[in-house]
Formats: C-alpha cells, structure tokens, sequence
C-alpha cells in the first residue's frame, strides 16, 4: 500500500472568516498547514503517491502548495461539492488500484496514530475521543468488527470515527450504487453499506478542525498529546509540562525550535548571574529556564521539525547552563564545602553523560534500560527543582551535598543496569 487518497473539497462554511481568505486544508495549526501534517506523516511511513481532491475555489493554492512539497500527487477537481464527501472519493475512482489510505483534509493525526492505524484495515475507530469533541465526533457501532450502524446522532454506538481508512478498490463498487439513488452522498453512507471493517486505535490524538473553537483548541490539544508517554522525570511530568506545553501553543508560530532552546539557555544564564546576588532570585529563574527547556522540543515535534542538530544544540546548552548555574552557586559557601561542590558538580554532568553515551553506543534510546531507575531522582528537573526549594530555605551548603549524593549514586547505579543488561 503505497497510495492514499485526502479529500479536499469541503468549503469550510463553519470554519469562517479563517477559511474566506485560505483553504481550510492549508490553516496552520501549531505552525504547520494540516495538509503538510496529513501528507508528511504519511510519507514517513511509506505513502508514496496521493490523490487530492479539490473545489475548484481551492484548486490553485492547494496545487502550488502541494508542489512546493516535491511530493507525487494527482489532483483531482470535484465541480460540485455540494454532492458531499462521498461523491469526492468516488471521483478519484480511476486513480487509485488495490489497497489505499483515505483520509480528510481537515483532519489532524499524531504520528503514533498514523504508525498503528496503517496496520489496521477499514475504519480506524478510537474508543476514547481524548481530543476531540465527542459529541461533535462521528459515532460508530461496531458489531463483529465490522461496522452495523455510523452517525452523529446515533445513540447506540461503542466507538468514534476518526476519518481515517484504509481501503481497497471494491468500495468504489458500492459508492457507484448508492450514487445513482440520491443526490448528495457520503463517505459514512458508503461504509455502512459496504460493512466495512472497524480497527481500533485507543487513545491516540486525532481530531478534525470544522468551527473556529476547533481550531483554538487544536494547537493545545496537539502539544499535549505529544508528551503524553514522554519518559520524563518526575517534576516535568508533574509540573513543568503543564506549564511548558501552555507556553508551546502560545510560541509555537513565532518560534523555531532552535530559538526556544536559546531562549531557554538566556534564561538560565540570567539566572546565574541573578545567583550571584541572590541565590533564591537565582534559584527561580533556573527553575524558569528548566520550564522553558521543554518548550523547544514541544515546539520541534507540533512542527514536525525534530533534527539531530536540534537536539545536540539542547544538550550542550544544558550542561553549560548546570555548570554555571552551580559555579555561581559554589560563591555562597565556605572552602571546606568545595569537596562536595566537586562532587555536585561531577554527578551532574556524569548523570547526562552516561545517558548520552549509552545512546551513542547502542544507538537507540536508553530509556528501557534505565526505566529501572525511575524512583532515584537525579534528573535535570529533578535537580533543578530541589536546588531552587534549597535555594529558596537558604540551605545553599547542604544543596551541594544532597546533588553530590543523589546524581553519584544514580551514576553507579546505571552503570550497575547497563552491565547486567542484555546489551552487556
């Protein structure tokens, strides 16, 4: 299955003013066009070819848009969109051959969804709606696995529609038929009376834009789902992202990922200097700057713009800023403490470096084998946040202490991990 099939058609009547001046396929949300979002998570899981179906008021831009992706497409013009979504899909009849995706051009995926529902055949249903509204969604039923019953207003349902499919040509056969015996007809007429399968994807973020609230919400709803299984400590999945992913969706089209990592770093190093004079001022913008780390990665995934550069840029930054934050910090206490200072300072930077060097090695992501270690705090946010509550007691000896313990401790134990794993 290399092709799929994005109906365009739509005029958008609910989504105005946004959709007078732009077509609703090409409304950035998170500061990306939810075509480009559709058509790129798609390529990067092996969809080659596609078929766009337009009005002819869309045609032009969504052409010159799909061009400057560099993408094989074909586009296909609907004279009468009146006739509905179903009528659009039987008009690419003639470009499409075997198994096929299809899908809504005012639809947006995650890329975990698009990843398990392209393993799926028929209607990808969810049965949890987390992000979208579900009475506004599109209610299924489901029977045997296949669909008995689809509708907004039906009442006896178990599932949700999420506009995606994936077909084969034998449903042009059905959608043919019912053509013939009414005016306007649908993708949803279509299924039902084809019986297709149902497959279900649980809890992934999809959600279609149709009304101006919709697409208010998008962004946020977008940005939220992203870290929703990160594999980060406790204090960013308890606290940080719920403030970081509020300022993603506020940033998130003025800013490049880039930029946000900068911003995060000039924080930090204003907060060093403000630990000069006033280690709990200082303490509080690091704390700040700590928030503000997540911001860039958030950003990076909503664009679909993640790099290598991108991260490396985010990790040296990180170590510069823990450097110096403690350095400035090492000022407030007497000599006889710099022992543990050497040892705060050693700890924090080996608890990232062996992290990093395990990813470098293996290749792959050390979260499965350190996932052990969850429960022994010594991440950067967990240690950012305890040296600003430190900070703020004016407990600054007993903060280097407490890092010198904790970050060394979690060293030895993932190099403990790590040889007792199966990659050792």
């Amino acid at each position: 299955m290399t092709k799929a099939v994005i109906l365009c058609a739509g005029r958008a009547q609910r989504l105005k003013p946004y959709s007078d001046s732009i077509p609703k396929p090409l409304i950035k949300v998170a500061g990306r066009e939810i075509l480009f979002r559709t058509v790129e998570l798609l390529r990067r899981n092996g969809i080659e070819e596609f078929v766009v179906v337009v009005n002819e008021d869309s045609k032009e831009a969504i052409e010159r848009f799909l061009k400057g992706l560099g993408i094989n497409f074909k586009m296909v013009v609907n004279p009468h969109p009146e006739r509905e979504n179903g009528y659009s899909l039987l008009l690419a009849k003639d470009h499409v051959k075997g198994k096929f995706v299809l899908t809504m051009g005012d639809h947006l995926y995650s890329e975990s969804f698009i990843e398990k529902a392209l393993k799926g055949e028929g209607l990808i249903v969810d049965d949890k709606a987390l992000y979208t509204d579900p009475l506004e969604a599109t209610k299924v039923f489901c029977e045997n696995g296949r669909i008995k019953d689809i509708g907004k207003r039906i009442t006896n349902f178990n599932c949700y529609d999420t506009g995606f499919f994936i077909l084969d040509e034998s449903i042009f056969e059905v959608a043919e038929r019912l053509e013939k015996e009414r005016e306007k007809l649908t993708v949803s007429e279509i299924v039902k009376e084809a019986r297709i399968k149902c497959y279900l994807v649980s809890g992934e973020f999809w959600t279609d834009v149709d009304t101006p609230e919709d697409l208010k919400n998008a962004t946020y709803s977008l940005i939220k789902a992203i870290v929703q299984n990160s594999k980060d400590g406790l204090v960013s999945r308890y606290i940080n992202r719920r403030f970081s992913t509020k300022i993603s969706a506020l940033l998130v089209d003025h800013l490049s990922p880039n930029q946000a990592t900068l911003l995060s770093f000039a924080v930090n190093m204003l907060a060093v200097l403000v630990c000069f004079f006033s280690p709990a001022l200082g303490g509080i913008l690091y704390q700040v700057s700590s928030i503000l780390d997540g911001v860039d990665g958030e950003i990076a995934r909503a664009k679909l713009e993640t790099s290598k550069v991108g991260g490396w840029l985010d990790s040296v930054l990180d170590r510069i800023g823990d450097f110096a934050f403690l350095f400035a910090l090492s000022f407030h206490v007497p000599p006889s403490v710099f022992p543990w200072v050497l040892l705060a300072v050693f700890g924090s930077l080996m608890v990232s470096y062996t992290t990093e060097r395990y990813r470098g090695a293996f290749c792959k992501s050390p979260d499965p084998v350190i996932e052990k270690l969850r429960f022994l705090p010594a991440k950067r946010d967990e240690r950012i946040f305890a040296i600003m509550i430190f900070c703020l007691l004016g407990l600054i000896e007993e903060i280097f202490v407490l890092l010198a313990v904790i970050t060394n401790a979690r060293v030895f134990a993932t190099l403990w991990v790590v040889l007792k794993s199966e990659e050792a």
